[in-house]
């Protein structure tokens, strides 16, 4: 006995023209995410790996706050982060250790009114050789 093809057809369905159009929203959204905050947290990324170079610097116990501000910026613009602010960066010295702490947040246009916030702190412990 065969099966009347007319019939396996009728039982056939795939995603409707709403199913698509949400999941093409939903992975929209998700890239717009991705795009958006992709970058934001590359230049996080970025900065903790000049951050973290300073460790073992010459000279860096004897530099005061102002000189390894100056040289975290000097670094910093080396690597292309712009936008951020030398005011985030606290440098505090007790003897021979130099204490970096950074604290900072991006604020990014999503969509019309619709802004994400990243906030980011990092605190560092270092000695010069």
């Amino acid at each position: 006995m065969k099966k009347n093809s007319l019939s396996t057809l009728n039982r056939q369905g795939g995603a409707s023209g709403l199913t698509m159009l949400i999941m093409v929203l939903f992975f929209g959204g998700l890239l717009t995410l991705a795009l958006k905050l992709g970058p934001v947290y590359l230049d996080d990324i970025t900065i903790q790996e000049a951050l973290e170079s300073l460790d073992g610097t010459d000279g860096l116990s004897t530099m005061g706050p102002a000189q390894i501000r100056t040289l975290i910026n000097k670094r910093l613009s080396v690597n292309s982060i712009r936008g951020f602010d030398a005011k985030n960066i606290t440098v505090e010295k007790d003897g021979d250790t130099v204490m970096i702490l950074v604290d900072y947040e991006v604020r990014n246009d999503l969509f019309s009114n619709v802004d994400t916030v990243v906030h980011f702190q990092h605190a560092y412990e270092m000695k010069g050789k």
